[in-house]
């Protein structure tokens, strides 16, 4: 196979809340709007800035994750987009260098020019300092210019352009209004479907982009075909799995997805919000989401959380992810204290805190192998089950999230990312 070439672009930033995901949806319905075929990515675990960039792009958006998917799995991802877009965004997670690996090491692994969008709320000519210290803090990274974001004005705009070192190219300002900004919640973004204006918002903030460099396409960029090709097999062929996926379970990878149909799967969709029994399946997948935030639409499905003891009690088996372990236990509290009862598959309890009680990689030694995931939730459970395995830091040697096992029941707080290891996947869902 021969190399691809399409016009690409990395948006970064040197912190979170800079305007990366904002920024990058302007970009996407910008160009989308003027008939070009853009592919989004999100570096990283993230599930709901994907959401976002769906919305603009009209697109699938899949995660690139050096550690979770490994080199070959995001030059696979890259490569096939190249053979059909217009424009390739790909937007960065948290600072430029933060992280290992971090969003400079893959925009400089796929040589993506990096567009860093800095705040420049607060400041003025030290913009240029800043601009600077990424440019220049790493040799070798390919490095396009700087966005000044959420200033005030034309006047606030000639400040920040003032502080630019010469040679360092300034593409532009966008003004701070609050009908571009997207709204958040103690994950993350508000889920897409939830911002009753995304499209106004997205048209505003992608008309605020005229007067500034990102209405020109990117330079191309050449994309290296994949070494080796998918060996998934169709080791579930002939497996029908239920997969929950509504407001309340939303956190799904299209890879994962991809992956399991790729090995012969075929896959329903369900919702445990709505729907009063679980659709004809071998095997059933809930993934994490909101569960907290619908706790008496859970509660009342009775005849959900009876079908899903049926399933279980048929020796069927059921994966559950984070959310989906939390909807499985027998009451979860929010943080108003506000309790109910839910499908009570799993002994214990849940309430969610109002802080962070668990994030970062690890890895999950499940049945199959082990797959590579990520935690990241704001729950504490308490549980009379005793855990069938842990999972492994990345950066530590403290215990992981716990692994339960019961049956062909298999829950944890992990997010796994099913590509790291198909052998593992398969073996959760396999009747």
């Amino acid at each position: 196979m021969s190399r691809r070439a399409c016009p690409a672009l990395f948006i970064s930033a040197p912190a979170s809340n800079q305007g990366k995901t904002t920024v990058t949806a302007a970009l996407a319905r910008y160009h989308a709007a003027q008939g070009r075929n853009v592919r989004a990515f999100k570096t990283g675990p993230d599930f709901l800035d994907p959401m976002i960039l769906e919305r603009a792009t009209g697109r699938p958006v899949y995660q690139l994750d050096l550690w979770m998917g490994g080199e070959e799995h995001c030059r696979g991802l890259l490569y096939e987009a190249a053979g059909d877009a217009d424009l390739i965004l790909i937007e960065g997670v948290m600072g430029l260098f933060d992280g290992t690996p971090s969003s400079a090491d893959l925009a400089q692994l796929f040589g993506v020019p990096v567009l860093a969008v800095i705040d420049a709320e607060s400041m003025a000519q030290s913009f240029g300092a800043i601009a600077h210290g990424l440019a220049t803090y790493r040799k070798g990274l390919p490095f396009s210019g700087v966005l000044a974001n959420r200033v005030a004005g034309a006047r606030h705009a000639e400040m920040a352009q003032q502080g630019m070192p010469q040679g360092l190219a300034y593409w532009g300002a966008v003004s701070r209004d609050a009908g571009f900004e997207l709204p958040d919640r103690h994950l993350g973004l508000v889920q897409a479907e939830e911002v009753g204006d995304l499209e106004q918002r997205l048209d505003a903030i992608a008309a605020a982009l005229q007067g500034t460099k990102l209405t020109g396409l990117a330079a191309a960029v050449e994309f290296a075909p994949p070494p080796a090709p998918d060996r998934s097999g169709s080791v579930l062929r002939g497996t029908r799995i239920g997969v929950a996926r509504d407001r309340a379970f939303s956190f799904l990878y299209h890879a994962n997805l991809d992956l399991l149909r790729a090995m012969g799967a075929e896959l329903v969709f369900f919702s445990p919000l709505s729907d009063a029994e679980l659709p004809t399946a071998d095997s059933v997948y809930l993934p994490g989401g909101y569960p907290e935030l619908h706790l008496d639409q859970l509660s009342a499905n009775r005849s959900m959380a009876a079908a899903l003891r049926k399933h279980v009690e048929a020796g069927k088996p059921l994966y559950a992810e984070c959310g989906g372990m939390l909807y499985l236990l027998q009451s979860l509290t929010d943080v108003k204290g506000h309790r109910a009862e839910l499908a009570g598959l799993l002994p214990g309890r849940a309430v969610m805190q109002p802080r962070l009680k668990g994030l970062g990689y690890q890895s999950a030694p499940l049945p199959g192998g082990v797959l590579r995931g990520h935690t990241f939730h704001h729950s504490t459970m308490e549980t009379s089950l005793t855990p069938w395995a842990h999972g492994e830091r990345l950066y530590n040697t403290s215990p992981g999230e716990a692994i339960y096992r019961e049956g062909r029941l298999v829950a944890s707080y992990l997010h796994n990312y099913f590509p790291s290891n198909p052998q593992a996947a398969a073996e959760l869902f396999h009747s």
